[in-house]
């Protein structure tokens, strides 16, 4: 069992403080993902609170063979389809430093430009490859908790994944960009 299925148990249980310590633990990583579905972080964060009320409101024993992170990612993706579906539109990117935040100070403005700019670049890729990047390179799933969270098989992510990093390469050289430096 994964810190978040014990966490979640312990809330299931009674004990109101694991439900922060989910919060704290998964929330940063969810409104990014989220971002990359529906493009205003404003959004995001009211879909990955939804997913949260998800959690308290169903009150679901978790019984899966995939991560407990895997399973709140992949309600998070559903939500996420479900609020474009209904919106059916995109918001444009606006206030992309309100999610990436970091405490260090120090670097925190260089990494954030540097994170900023690949995001951006990221947002002109098709969805599907700025999903697996986000998945994998971002919030460090494996390929297949990826694969199982944006209903592919492994195989299928697997080239997806070389698909999207070839056209992210591609995309950064032509604006002048080394990829290397990223």
């Amino acid at each position: 069992m994964d810190n978040g299925a014990i966490l979640y148990t312990a809330y299931l249980n009674g004990d109101e403080s694991a439900l922060e310590q989910l919060v704290k633990l998964y929330y940063d990583g969810l409104v990014r993902f989220a971002y990359c579905f529906v493009k205003s972080a404003a959004v995001a964060e009211d879909v990955v609170a939804d997913a949260y009320a998800t959690l308290i409101v169903k009150r679901k024993r978790f019984f899966s063979r995939a991560s407990f992170k895997t399973y709140l990612y992949k309600t998070v993706r559903n939500k996420c389809i479900d609020y474009l579906r209904f919106h059916k539109r995109f918001v444009p990117l606006d206030d992309l430093q309100n999610v990436l935040s970091t405490n260090d100070v120090d670097g925190a403005v260089e990494m954030n430009e540097r994170l900023a700019f690949l995001y951006k670049c990221m947002q002109s890729l098709a969805p599907q490859y700025r999903y697996v990047l986000t998945l994998v390179y971002i919030e460090s799933f494996s390929v297949d908790e990826a694969s199982r969270i944006m209903g592919k098989t492994a195989k299928q992510t697997y080239n997806l994944l070389a698909r999207a990093k070839q056209t992210l390469k591609k995309l950064l050289i032509d604006k002048g960009i080394n990829y290397e430096d990223l």
